[in-house]
């Protein structure tokens, strides 16, 4: 890989920033490649959500005011998806333009809930998407077959969804991972539900003695499932194998055989845990879904051996297992405002709105240190402190903005704020704030 040279100063606190520049350009790389690759996907179903929309005698023909609005829901749930990634790729476009390399880093990872939802949200879609061809085929070719049967399958699979969309969307660190926990089983029961729905219609057209049909019917449904491709778009590069993977059998139910993915995907996934940009759960419901059923059943708690040989068995993947944004006892722990919240209008002036509020910049703390920070118990006492944090930081950018005669970019800003934080001892790993 062939990064752009930084220059530096030649002592040794330059010198030692080199890795951590590198750090956070190759996690940059891999946050805008996992972009396209999610975005490869959703590309892929907006087109098909479109054709189902005018798919006629299927999905838009006579029963049209029955199953369109199943389509509807699948472009309900692209729209938060899209703009998710649209959100992911501004907040990495800022870290580009951050001077500290920490901070960069520190601004990549709040790219990780909106990613992995992203993610997880974009293989649900294309599950959708699956059912919603079974239906477009089965409303064209297969008269016979009940529609008040369908609607109640698809209405009922939709209500099966929803609550793992529902969190996806919320973009809450907990949910998203709750969610990835569970995915890969619920994957296997809507791949299970996709089976039977196929099988009820074949034996429907030998009943009805529609035996010229049913090969080209059964053909058909084959070709309408994407299960074998409702996973991440692989770039083709040289292979790297992972262990079991997925197929669809004939009888429309995931196998185990041999999955290979790309060596860039690995790679990629690679510098993203790393980086602490995606969590081990996300990943490892990822890799299962990957995988099919017969990883689907191995313990949350581990990734499957291939794929920690993949990605590397090191203390970054194995202090996750710890320390990831669900971790032990973190959820409760206190959040500090780094950019102070009474001064969330003096901030958002500089441009700490959106994806970049304030809000988006606290930090989990000990109690004890929450406190210790904001000169004790009594936060009015300790404003009367020079070395509070509030204090200080308002003082430090008030004075920068008076020598620089104008307005502090947001950029500025973050820079003085991450000298402060690393001179506090604060760790560059931001939270949003969850109203505590």
């Amino acid at each position: 890989m062939n990064l752009r040279s930084t220059p530096r100063e030649p002592d040794g606190p330059a010198l030692a920033e080199g890795p951590a520049r590198r750090s956070a350009t190759q996690a940059r790389q891999a946050v805008f490649s996992a972009v396209l690759d999610v975005s490869g996907s959703t590309r892929r179903i907006a087109g098909e959500l479109s054709r189902l929309k005018t798919s006629k005698p299927g999905i838009a023909g006579r029963h049209a005011d029955l199953f369109i609005p199943f389509v509807d829901y699948g472009v309900q749930q692209l729209r938060w998806i899209d703009a998710e990634l649209a959100a992911v790729t501004r907040l990495s476009n800022t870290a580009s333009e951050v001077d500290d390399p920490d901070m960069q880093l520190a601004l990549l990872r709040l790219t990780g809930p909106r990613l992995e939802a992203a993610m997880l949200g974009s293989i649900l879609l294309a599950v959708w998407l699956d059912f919603l061809h079974l239906s477009d085929v089965v409303l064209q070719q297969c008269p016979y077959y009940s529609v008040e049967r369908l609607f109640r399958q698809m209405d009922r699979l939709q209500m099966m969804l929803k609550p793992a969309m529902t969190a996806l969307a919320s973009l809450e660190p907990g949910q998203v991972e709750a969610t990835a926990t569970d995915l890969p089983a619920l994957i296997g029961h809507l791949t299970g539900d996709f089976a039977a729905t196929r099988e009820a219609v074949r034996v429907a057209a030998e009943q009805f003695e529609k035996m010229l049909v049913v090969k080209d019917l059964i053909e058909m449904l084959t070709t309408a499932s994407a299960m074998k491709v409702a996973l991440l778009r692989l770039p083709p590069a040289a292979p790297a194998t992972l262990g079991v993977g997925l197929v669809v059998g004939s009888n429309g139910v995931m196998m185990g055989t041999q999955m290979v993915v790309s060596a860039e995907w690995v790679e990629m996934v690679r510098q993203l845990v790393r980086a602490g940009v995606l969590s081990i759960p996300v990943v490892s419901a990822a890799v299962r879904i990957h995988a099919g059923q017969v990883m689907m059943s191995e313990s949350d708690q581990e990734l499957p051996r291939g794929v920690r040989d993949a990605l590397g068995d090191g203390p970054e993947v194995r202090g996750m297992r710890v320390t990831d944004r669900a971790g032990a006892g973190m959820a409760e722990s206190p959040q500090h405002h780094v950019l102070p919240r009474e001064q969330r209008e003096w901030f958002e002036k500089r441009g700490f709105t959106g994806e970049m509020s304030i809000d988006q910049f606290c930090v989990k703390m000990e109690r004890a240190s929450h406190e210790a920070i904001h000169g004790g118990g009594d936060w009015r006492l300790g404003r009367t402190w020079a070395g509070e944090w509030n204090r200080m930081i308002m003082e430090a950018l008030h004075e920068a903005e008076a020598e620089a005669g104008r307005m502090l970019t947001r950029n500025e800003i973050l820079k003085l704020v991450a000298k402060r934080m690393k001179d506090y001892g604060l760790p560059m790993n931001f939270t949003p704030w969850r109203g505590q």
